[in-house]
């Protein structure tokens, strides 16, 4: 009778499993909804108790990723990620080698605290930007960089969702924690192997210029507007240069008003004094946080914004200037726009950088991009004026800079408390996240966006599909049909199998599923033969990592797919023999580290 249950369990198992892996390979449903609709039939067979279905969504790897989300977002809000993605460009300068040897290690390092796919998708722009003006194609260094973020996440434990699931069923199977920089030895080989190879084959990559026409419009790095200190605020005393330091390097001083005047005489050095007026120009986050500085009023906006009063909430949105407006040739004085539409310009954008030093001068020409103050109400009327083009919400985000150095503390003290063991990993990751917003570090609606919703779910929904192929047998029955197979094998072919197992795999599942999917099979497979099984599920994990075979494999090569023009066998050309050479490191060192194995091929 318990054979027949057995049997029937791994028999409705393997029907949810095929079900799945169809869903996950398909994409007829978001991998988040699939992994819910995997959890539902395991309790509805019986598969599972309720305890054990959900108990993915109070686990150490969902807690853990919501945190890292979380601190990621506030990397981002401070403008930390954006200043390391600035240095990471000003290091590189005009070469293509250089550019790249750069652009690995730091984009590596910044993917192993933080999400890869944010950091891809950070650093796309910076690189689309770099390649213009280096005058390299695009195709030659958005490669490298995403393949260094997909590396990155393996010097740490928490940066890949793949790891810490890994790490869970180590625990469930009585190894115990490897700790947050167990993987790091074969982390920093890896990322060295890679640029190395990225140097060395450089010549494999294609030469295609990328995608520009609606990204360089879109980077609007050069609005122009004007700054009134406020009097007795933070700023009042302080040099220029201090204020410049917070902005970022997008901040720049086209002229000093003081008195009503003009001043050429003042310098970094000079002091900030109450109701001095700044000329700048800004990217579109340093406006929206000069906007929400307290220290700090938009000029126009002292002068006017009495004209734009109402009883919602002013805001800032976008205007585009029509072909043919009646606003062309017309400078912002002269039309009187506060008191003809009760809205005020605060901005403006032109792709050239004719734009007068006094806003109020400025003469519109056709495209301008005008940043407008005012109420909602009024903005209703603007938007069927046949003046504009269009009438967008304000793109920029506010950056809380002066807050970057305690991010960083926090950051810092987080990572210290889990290395050392002092709090749990996963508290001290939720703890860092809670005390960045209780910090004021990242607001918590900006940290509720932060946070992928979907990835949380499906790795909540993915747990019990581990949880199940243990306790219905299956994960034994086939890792019983894969020891027969192997079982004289040596050490490091059995790992260099799981390996390519899960490189495979992950081509059409995530890597998360795929680790979930072959990690308890890759322990049953361990025990069998006598073997610990760390690395055994760390080469699984790796494997569903670090495969850079396809452009589907990660979802970061997707980011940089039609930018860099690539081509599906670009991917495989460049990612095959890499992808070989990943895997012998990778189970070369996990055999050292884990199995007692030499470190240097003659030892």
């Amino acid at each position: 009778m318990h054979f027949d249950h057995a049997l029937w369990s791994q028999i409705l198992f393997g029907l949810i499993l095929i079900g799945g892996l169809y869903l996950f390979i398909t994409e007829k449903l978001r991998i988040d909804i699939t992994a819910m609709l995997i959890l539902a039939a395991l309790v509805f067979t019986g598969v599972l108790d309720s305890r054990q279905a959900l108990s993915g969504f109070s686990s150490e790897p969902a807690i853990i990723v919501v945190a890292v989300f979380v601190i990621s977002g506030a990397l981002g809000a401070t403008g930390i990620s954006e200043r390391l993605g600035s240095l990471v460009e000003r290091l590189s300068g005009h070469s293509e080698s250089r550019t790249i040897a750069v652009v690995m290690p730091i984009v590596a390092v910044l993917s192993s605290f933080t999400h890869h796919v944010m950091v891809t998708a950070m650093m796309l722009p910076l690189l689309l930007r770099h390649a213009r003006k280096s005058k390299l194609p695009a195709s030659r260094v958005l490669m490298p960089m995403s393949l260094a973020a997909s590396l990155g996440t393996t010097l740490t434990l928490i940066s890949a969702p793949a790891f810490l699931l890994a790490n869970d069923m180590l625990q469930r199977a009585g190894v115990g924690d490897m700790g947050i920089f167990a993987i790091t030895p074969i982390g920093i080989a890896l990322v060295v192997l890679g640029t190395v190879y990225m140097l060395l084959a450089r010549w494999l990559l294609p030469k295609r210029s990328g995608g520009r026409a609606s990204e360089d419009y879109l980077r609007l790095d050069r609005y122009r507007t004007e700054l009134r200190i406020v009097r007795e605020g933070h700023w009042c005393t302080r040099p220029l240069s201090d204020l410049q330091k917070a902005l970022g390097e997008h901040f720049r001083l086209r002229g000093w008003i003081r008195d009503g005047r003009q001043r050429d005489d003042l310098g970094v050095s000079s002091p900030l004094l109450a109701d001095d007026v700044l000329l700048v120009e800004a990217a579109a986050d340093e406006l929206l946080s000069l906007h929400d500085d307290a220290g700090l009023d938009l000029n126009a906006i002292t002068r006017f914004g009495h004209l734009a009063s109402g009883e919602s909430t002013p805001q800032l949105v976008q205007a585009v200037v029509a072909p043919g407006s009646e606003f062309i040739g017309r400078s912002i004085r002269e039309l009187d726009f506060a008191r003809r539409f009760h809205t005020v310009i605060a901005g403006i954008w032109r792709r050239n950088e004719g734009v007068a030093n006094h806003l109020a001068d400025a003469r519109l020409q056709e495209g301008d991009l005008l940043v407008l103050w005012g109420q909602t109400e009024r903005f209703a009327e603007l938007a069927t004026h046949h003046g504009f083009l269009m009438l967008v919400p304000f793109a920029g985000e506010a950056k809380r800079r002066l807050r970057a150095p305690l991010t960083l503390t926090i950051l810092g003290l987080t990572v210290l408390a889990a290395v050392t063991e002092w709090i749990d990993a996963p508290l001290a990751f939720l703890f860092g996240a809670v005390a960045m917003v209780a910090t004021g570090c990242i607001d918590v609606e900006r940290a509720y966006r932060s946070i992928d919703v979907r990835i949380f779910t499906m790795i909540a929904g993915v747990i019990p599909l581990g949880i199940a192929m243990e306790q219905t047998g299956t994960a034994d029955l086939l890792a019983n049909g894969l020891s027969h197979l192997v079982s004289q094998w040596p050490p490091l072919a059995i790992l260099l199998v799981v390996f390519a197992l899960a490189a495979l795999l992950t081509q059409i599942m995530s890597d998360s599923a795929t680790t979930v999917l072959l990690g308890p099979i890759a322990i049953a497979l361990a025990q069998m033969l006598g073997l610990p099984p760390t690395p055994f599920v760390v080469c699984t994990a790796l494997g569903a990592v670090v495969a850079f075979l396809t452009p589907i494999g990660h979802h970061g090569n997707l980011l940089i797919l039609g930018p860099g023009q690539y081509r599906f066998s670009d991917f495989l050309r460049i990612g095959l023999p890499l992808t070989i050479l990943i895997g012998l490191v990778s189970a070369w060192m996990a055999r050292w580290l884990w199995m007692q194995g030499p470190l240097l091929p003659f030892g």
